[in-house]
């Protein structure tokens, strides 16, 4: 199955809403920290429902936010779920950026950057479209160090990238970005439960758990172009 049949499934049975509820407990922590000024342009890849997008517009006034999905019926729910003609929902392919080279202030990505086909690739083509000075704010909880992840690939049949910390910053470099930080966004707002609560369905241990969403929560890196 291609990432558009997966997340098309996932949009009709409205999970996208799910998505966004359980990624925002970390996602406006990074969006606040993002230097979006009145009348940037940002890009969200993966929009998914659009939540990021019009966040910054609310937040920021950021000029125009362009918010690329892979999947058409992703697109068509976020379209749905404002009325603001800055904002504005497309369908591409993370590889193949449909913008012009030097046009984009600042790029956001929250548990989507790991479906990329080549992710090589979608660096690449971030460093190309970002303006001197702009910024790429990819969000990850899928990542090496966050061993309770690692089990997600069996639930999804798409392939998923999974770098280390390390790895990131590579590919960041590599492709022309400069890592400005990088570092791990709690999630605090999941409950945790007691300890004889344990086990759950879910966790052998109160530990793990907070290990999972105390401790690694988030990988964030930050890449800014030259």
């Amino acid at each position: 199955m291609s990432v558009r049949e997966e997340f098309d499934d996932w949009a009709t049975d409205g999970r996208d809403k799910g998505m966004e509820e359980r990624h925002w407990h970390t996602a406006k922590y990074v969006l606040a920290r993002m230097p979006v000024e009145a009348g940037d342009t940002v890009l969200d890849l993966g929009s998914g429902s659009g939540y990021a997008g019009r966040a910054l517009r609310d937040a920021n006034d950021a000029g125009r936010v362009y918010g690329l999905d892979g999947s058409p019926e992703m697109a068509r729910n976020a379209r749905g779920y404002t009325d603001d003609s800055c904002v504005a929902y497309l369908v591409g392919d993370f590889d193949h950026l449909p913008f012009v080279d030097d046009s984009v202030d600042h790029a956001f990505t929250m548990e989507a950057f790991y479906y990329a086909t080549d992710p090589h690739e979608t660096l690449r083509e971030l460093r190309r479209i970002l303006r001197p000075g702009g910024t790429f704010f990819c969000a990850v909880n899928y990542y090496e160090e966050n061993v309770h992840s690692h089990a997600w690939q069996e639930n999804i049949s798409v392939e998923m990238t999974r770098w280390s910390a390390e790895e990131y910053r590579d590919a960041f470099r590599e492709a022309g970005l400069y890592v400005a930080e990088q570092d791990n966004i709690p999630d605090r707002e999941t409950e945790i439960p007691d300890e004889t609560a344990f086990p759950t369905d879910n966790w052998d241990s109160r530990e793990k758990m907070v290990e999972r969403y105390r401790e690694f929560g988030t990988l964030l890196t930050v890449g800014v172009a030259p």
